[in-house]
């Protein structure tokens, strides 16, 4: 693990104004009837502000809550029982941390930020018994976690059969509807995951990443400097990151 090992504390408990957090409209507790979002923000604590780096949850610890992102992005890694290091979530602003927690009643991986970012903390044994009064954000919630699980399992299946290039555009086309989705560029945009997090996430190697990217920019898809990058051809990049051509070799 390459963080600080500073592990975020929460300073006590304070309300949250859901109804003025940016991040509201991509949360899944977005659109709930305007006098049941304060009682959410009642049980949420306030959010904390992460340097690079810092850990917000370390492997193996129990269970107790999920954190919402405000602000700034994530990232989670597992480190296996042969030492293998995993990059296997990446949280942007509105995204839930933790769910994967809940049935093991441990955190599978260890959540450390990118960049500086702001999180809430949702109490999960509060926000059950919440749902059990406000039935629309249990209905959201459970949508949520369908749509994560489906997002999970398709995303297992272009790892497992498509090329490296796809793989890589499939992941860039989707950072790019991030950002539109936020009102943000889809053309331009930065990303605070390293070369090596993108490959590991991918199941790629570094060095196939820089490979990809390199032909991106002789085929005029995609400028790069550093960690921002310029899509100059989004119809070409979507029809590659649509194409069902199987991997000839391990990235």
């Amino acid at each position: 693990m390459t963080s600080r090992n500073k592990v975020l504390h929460f300073a006590g408990r304070r309300a949250v104004d859901c109804l003025s957090c940016r991040s509201s409209p991509f949360c899944f507790t977005g659109r709930l009837p305007v006098d049941e979002v304060p009682e959410l923000g009642d049980i949420m604590r306030r959010r904390a502000t992460l340097d690079k780096g810092d850990l917000l949850i370390a492997q193996g610890s129990p269970f107790t809550s999920l954190f919402v992102v405000r602000s700034g992005s994530l990232k989670q890694v597992t480190t296996t029982a042969s030492d293998e290091y995993l990059v296997t979530a990446l949280f942007l602003p509105g995204e839930l941390i933790g769910l994967d927690a809940i049935g093991e009643g441990r955190y599978p991986g260890s959540v450390v930020s990118l960049e500086t970012a702001t999180v809430c903390e949702l109490p999960f044994t509060e926000f059950s018994e919440l749902g059990t009064r406000v039935p629309e954000l249990r209905r959201r919630f459970l949508c949520h976690l369908s749509q994560e699980l489906g997002s999970e399992r398709l995303w297992m299946r272009l790892l497992l059969r498509r090329t490296s290039e796809v793989r890589l555009a499939h992941f860039l086309v989707a950072m790019s509807e991030h950002f539109r989705r936020r009102g943000y560029s889809p053309h331009r945009f930065r990303l605070a995951m390293s070369r090596g997090d993108i490959a590991n996430y991918l199941g790629l190697t570094m060095e196939t990443v820089s490979r990809t990217l390199v032909r991106y920019r002789e085929q005029e898809l995609l400028a790069t400097r550093g960690q921002e990058f310029h899509i100059l051809d989004m119809p070409r990049l979507e029809r590659l990151a649509e194409t069902s051509g199987r991997r000839s070799s391990v990235g």
